[in-house]
């Protein structure tokens, strides 16, 4: 019998509701800041033993039920050399943003060398992993997503240099697209490949897109991912933040599961997307107050989350640096012992 995250993203009858985090992995362990120290984090993704072991704290202090790659949705790109840099406080920045059709060369095909790092990451996580038949999550940034940093070279409030891109020269935009769905699928049957029983796409910043913009300019690109690796049977999951009005358009896409930001009630959000598995969505600012007012968080989602098959708890975004590792211990503890969907 498959483990009890991948049966709830199946919809699914399991023994508890399965809980994970994002970012679970990261600045708010403690172990984590005293093994990773100062460095680049695209160093550290570099060396698959540190990578692994940062992969497997959370799994060990939580007990989560599943583990998510340590990596960044900019590493196929970094690997590719397009020029980009994870700088600290700030996030990816591009030494030579996407700007013309020039640009297209320098997105070239992703090869398993390039990536080498990565898959002898994965392959250390599944052998850690397997004595408790924990799967492990791999992951990658969906193609508009990734775009919005590629074009406007590091993050962005208004994304005006992409909408500008999007709508003055849509043929250029769907090149783009194109070559980064190509490398995107390549990175994620790569991680399946090497042991990864599911993966996410994080399209993170299209709550920044209209409908018809999502439609238009996101929406195709994303379905060409999923079909790219729906004949591996692996359970998908999409998210992104601020999508609560593109949740029926995000559900069309073809992922396995809907992942619900905070900004959505998760019962209006199951609403939203049908009999679609659901995953979320505690406001991970409920986190910061302490292990009572968590755990009262947490059972609000469990309640809005009801009886019905397939809800995989998570934050509605990744876990905040200033987050005590006490009150996630504490909230995977009732969500196990109450969470009611599925049981």
């Amino acid at each position: 019998m498959e483990p009890v995250f991948l049966r709830a993203c199946r919809g699914q009858s399991v023994e508890h509701v399965p809980v994970w985090f994002m970012r679970q992995a990261g600045r708010s362990l403690p172990e984590y800041r005293a093994l990773r120290g100062t460095g680049s984090i695209l160093d550290a993704i570099a060396d698959p033993a540190l990578a692994c072991e940062v992969t497997m704290q959370p799994v060990r202090r939580y007990g989560v039920d599943a583990a998510i790659l340590f990596s960044d949705i900019v590493v196929p790109y970094h690997a590719i050399g397009f020029g980009v840099d994870v700088v600290p406080g700030r996030g990816p920045v591009i030494a030579q943003p996407f700007a013309n059709r020039s640009d297209l060369e320098r997105l070239r095909d992703l090869t398993g060398v390039d990536i080498a790092h990565v898959t002898s990451t994965v392959d250390l996580v599944i052998e850690q992993l397997a004595p408790a038949d924990t799967p492990l999550i791999g992951f990658a940034g969906a193609p508009f997503t990734v775009a919005s940093y590629l074009v406007e070279g590091a993050p962005t409030r208004d994304f005006a240099v992409i909408k500008g891109l999007m709508h003055a020269d849509p043929q250029l935009f769907d090149q783009l697209l194109e070559r980064l769905v190509s490398i995107t699928v390549t990175f994620l049957r790569a991680q399946i490949a090497h042991g990864a029983r599911a993966v996410q796409l994080f399209d993170s910043w299209a709550g920044s897109l209209t409908r018809d913009e999502y439609r238009r300019f996101a929406l195709p690109a994303t379905q060409r991912v999923l079909e790219g690796i729906s004949d591996l049977d692996v359970p998908t999951l999409l998210f992104g933040v601020g999508t609560g009005e593109l949740l029926e358009l995000m559900s069309s896409a073809g992922s396995t599961v809907m992942g619900i930001d905070w900004h959505v009630d998760l019962d209006e959000g199951r609403r939203r997307v049908g009999a679609k598995p659901v995953q979320g969505n505690l406001d991970p600012a409920r986190c910061l107050s302490g292990v009572e007012l968590g755990v009262d968080a947490a059972r609000e989602v469990i309640t809005r989350a009801g009886r019905e098959v397939g809800h995989v708890f998570n934050l509605g975004h990744g876990v905040l640096p200033g987050t005590d590792p006490a009150v996630l211990e504490a909230i995977v503890r009732v969500v196990h012992d109450e969470g009611r969907a599925g049981v």
